[in-house]
């Protein structure tokens, strides 16, 4: 399982050939930076063209986008970033609750010296954007720490499971994660320092404390969300994914 942090459009390589990947890799760029926020209408002919590419270069990439739930297609209205509802987002955490106590066991069971080290590259990074106020950045190393777990756990389908989760978190705390109107928070909804007592927990091996402390984590998380809607404008698509995106 690839759990990589997908790079933005101002990263990637400029003289890279526009695979159907990169294109799905940059709109899950764009959506987990905040620069295409829930709801957002991805309408095809404008995204074949602020992208450069046909129309039936786009398609195959919303649908693939619409399984894993990051995407939603309405009848007659077309695709459009998801806006998980407060019941949907209750039961994501309910999920995670459910299997990632499981996930922190199987890591601490299988994983090599360099899975742990991997986590703790992960958390000095978080830190790192928080200490430059990188908000959107730190949310999405946030993601990639548990993901990283999942990888580390060896649990195929749960790993599977839980990235679609973990995308789904990530559209939650953009929707309501703030009051409506204002931007990402300063203080984070998954702290580091709570990323540090997990790590701590692994390298000692005690599997309990772990999972333990992963659903007081994942609880933390959910208290956090402010179950209100914020109204946002459109996007330009054009200036986010075309060449001087």
């Amino acid at each position: 399982m690839n759990t990589a942090v997908s790079e933005s459009p101002a990263e990637a390589d400029a003289d890279a050939p526009l695979t159907d990947e990169t294109i799905y890799e940059r709109l899950v760029a764009a959506i987990l930076d905040q620069r295409l926020p829930p709801g957002t209408k991805l309408v095809s002919d404008r995204l074949a063209q602020a992208f450069g590419v046909s129309r039936t270069r786009i398609h195959p990439v919303l649908v693939r986008l619409a399984n894993e739930r990051i995407v939603t297609f309405t009848p007659r209205r077309g695709a459009s970033v998801a806006q998980p509802t407060v019941e949907e987002a209750r039961e994501v955490f309910e999920v995670r609750r459910m299997i990632e106590p499981r996930l922190v066991a199987l890591f601490i069971a299988n994983a090599s010296a360099e899975a742990i080290q991997s986590l703790a590259d992960c958390i000095h990074d978080e830190e790192a954007a928080h200490a430059v106020g990188d908000t959107v950045r730190a949310v999405r190393l946030t993601g990639e720490f548990h993901l990283r777990i999942a990888e580390g756990s060896g649990h195929q389908t749960l790993g599977r499971v839980l990235r679609e989760l973990v995308f789904r978190t990530s559209l939650i705390i953009m929707r309501y994660g703030t009051d409506a109107g204002s931007v990402p928070p300063a203080t984070p909804a998954c702290a580091c320092n709570e990323h540090r007592r997990l790590l701590d927990a692994i390298r000692l091996g005690d599997k309990t404390e772990a999972a333990r402390f992963m659903r007081e984590h994942l609880e933390q998380i959910e208290s956090q969300l402010r179950f209100t809607q914020r109204p946002a404008g459109p996007p330009d698509l054009s200036r986010l994914f075309g060449p001087m995106g």
